[in-house]
């Protein structure tokens, strides 16, 4: 005999709530919305309705009612780097924080990709936006003036910048790095990078490179950001007639692939070359030998645009540009020439 597929229960909405506690269905969105202001009896009674009824608020019908979807989006070039990784979780927490659910969309590091996702976000109702970078489309920021949404700069600090910034110098994070082998007494340095064309943090740093003072020869290789990228750039630099004395990877990711490939060519670091990288990913520490990095301050970062936006949504009032700052964490990969 075969067995019937019990039918599913309809579930509760706010007219059920309401006839079960005897109230209108305009009380029953302010105890969703705004309980402080209702009386302690009615509120009582409501939530009553609410558990007998196991009523669970639709969030649409809840935007409805309150005028906010409570949700904003994140665009972020990749989810394969780690450091976004980093950044979108601090972010997430912070934004619960203050009942804000987050989305994350990626834009591939295309400017018509990222303008086409915003415009999908706003679409269904995003009340802000944290976005990478100082660069992006007319079309982007035709739609965030068009809208007035809260949009916030992540990943570098520009106080002239026409949407508030909260992150880092990258040039002098780049600078920080270029010190620490310059102070070791290396002339002969290889800046290892990615694409130069859809990234501004790299060409700031790279940037900051060519404003250090330095006499020494500073050369540099291009590679897309993955290990694969940075073993690439190891066989090229392994294969030179003559060696550079250190490298300088502006990512971490670069730098994991170029340790890698020049390990598999069986040159030492740091006895035959010195490495350092930008980024300071939780792998760099546990890498042979540790690697010397640029700490980016990605999580506070996270946190602190995810108060930002939240006080920005609620208050109507931008917030100020905020520079965080990085830090040189000196581990075994790089020595003294």
């Amino acid at each position: 005999m075969t067995q019937k597929t019990p039918e599913p229960k309809k579930r509760s909405n706010l007219r059920d709530v309401a006839k079960a506690a005897g109230v209108s269905v305009a009380t029953v969105s302010r105890v969703l919305n705004e309980p402080t202001v209702v009386k302690k009896e009615t509120l009582e009674k409501v939530q009553t309705a609410i558990a007998e009824l196991k009523f669970v608020p639709s969030a649409a019908a809840r935007a409805i009612n309150s005028g906010r979807t409570r949700f904003v989006g994140a665009l972020v070039p990749t989810l394969d780097n780690a450091i976004f990784a980093r950044f979108l979780a601090a972010l997430e927490r912070k934004l619960s924080d203050h009942q804000l659910s987050l989305i994350v969309a990626t834009t591939e590091a295309s400017l018509e990709i990222e303008a086409e996702k915003a415009k999908s976000l706003l679409d269904i109702g995003a009340e802000g936006l944290i976005i990478t970078g100082i660069t992006h489309s007319p079309a982007f920021h035709e739609l965030i003036e068009r809208a007035s949404l809260p949009t916030i700069v992540t990943s570098f600090f520009n106080p002239e910048n026409p949407l508030p910034t909260i992150g880092y110098d990258n040039a002098a994070a780049a600078q920080l790095a270029l010190k620490h082998l310059v102070e070791l007494g290396h002339r002969d340095i290889a800046v290892v990078h990615g694409p130069v064309n859809d990234n501004d943090r790299t060409r700031a740093r790279l940037t900051g490179l060519k404003a250090f003072p330095f006499d020494g020869k500073l050369s540099t290789f291009e590679t897309e950001i993955s290990h694969q990228g940075g073993a690439d750039a190891a066989k090229h630099l392994g294969n030179l007639s003559t060696r550079p004395t250190a490298i300088l990877c502006l990512s971490d990711v670069v730098a994991l692939g170029v340790l890698l490939g020049l390990q598999a060519q069986n040159i030492i670091v740091p006895d035959q070359i010195s490495m350092v990288g930008v980024d300071d990913l939780p792998t760099s520490s546990v890498t042979v030998p540790p690697l010397t990095s640029v700490h980016l301050p990605v999580s506070q970062m996270g946190e602190r645009a995810a108060d930002a936006l939240a006080n920005w949504i609620t208050s109507h009032q931008a917030p100020k540009s905020e520079e965080l700052f990085t830090q040189l964490v000196v581990r075994n990969s790089t020595k003294r020439c």
